[in-house]
């Protein structure tokens, strides 16, 4: 069994994800035949922030949003693409691009939009499978194939064809390593996957964590009120490390060599980047 919580965190986190969820609804209607030209941003986008991509190579910073996709190392940012509600976002090792949620005005695309992905940055989406069907509030990507969360756990080794793994996970995010190891946070506390998210077990005495994200086998998270925790077994057991400025939204993390990590967290005012493993936070300069 997890730990015990405060029924505060255990509110805290459970409130934010009832939020996300109503929030976060385009209605069909809006759905117009003409497709969106991209359009720049007057400066970090506003729509909720509900995953973040990190080039390590080039420290590009994509920001899925509820008005769609944005480079935010950019300034001003600059969307990519159509205008989408892009929910459950995640990338895979390659740079493809999967994501979930609902069309935006000039979009033509059902509603919801079921599990799209992007091999051009976001400039373009394909639909895959469970189009006017599913919206997936949560992706991640493994080696193997895509665990996503719908009101339960389900993985897909193409794509296409789904399997509901787990109706018990209420998964606030996922985060997957290439290995398999998979975390979901929730407001129960944290969950664990050795097998792509086939099977799950509670991780006893974990921080109640928001967000978690993978570099290599460490698993990086944050708490609700920003505080960053780090695992070198990949989420088994935890440490703490330091705390950024502002509520978190999304969070990457990329291995830079002699066992140091750089962390990006996203929040609504902007980018908290780190570069010593989480220790002290530093507002991105674009």
């Amino acid at each position: 069994m997890p730990s015990p919580l405060s029924r505060t965190a255990r509110l805290s986190l459970t409130a934010a994800v009832a939020v996300l969820l109503s929030a976060c609804t385009t209605p069909a209607s809006t759905i117009q035949d003409t497709p969106a030209a991209p359009a720049a941003s007057a400066g970090y986008p506003s729509g909720h922030i509900h995953g973040m991509s990190v080039d390590p190579g080039t420290n590009r910073i994509l920001l899925a949003t509820h008005d769609g996709l944005f480079d935010v190392t950019r300034s001003p940012a600059q969307q990519i693409g159509p205008t989408i509600d892009l929910m459950g976002f995640t990338t895979t090792s390659d740079g493809t691009l999967y994501a979930s949620g609902h069309p935006g005005p000039g979009t033509d695309l059902p509603d919801p939009v079921g599990l799209i992905t992007s091999t051009d940055d976001g400039r373009t989406w394909e639909p895959v499978s469970r189009q006017g069907e599913t919206d997936f509030h949560a992706l991640a990507a493994t080696s193997t194939g895509l665990i996503g969360y719908e009101g339960r756990i389900v993985t897909s080794a193409d794509g296409h064809h789904w399997t509901v793994t787990a109706d018990d996970v209420p998964a606030y995010n996922l985060a997957a390593a290439t290995n398999g190891t998979v975390l979901a946070t929730t407001g129960q506390g944290l969950y664990r996957s050795e097998d792509s998210g086939a099977t799950w077990t509670t991780v006893a005495n974990a921080p109640l964590l928001a967000f978690t994200t993978f570099a290599d086998d460490t698993a990086i998270g944050v708490t609700p009120d920003g505080t960053i925790h780090t695992s070198a077994d990949a989420g088994l057991t935890w440490a703490e490390q330091g705390t950024i400025q502002g509520e978190p939204a999304a969070i990457a993390a990329d291995h830079t060599g002699d066992k140091t990590h750089r962390i990006w967290v996203a929040t609504n005012q902007g980018i908290e980047v780190s570069s010593d493993n989480g220790a002290t936070f530093n507002p991105l300069a674009p």
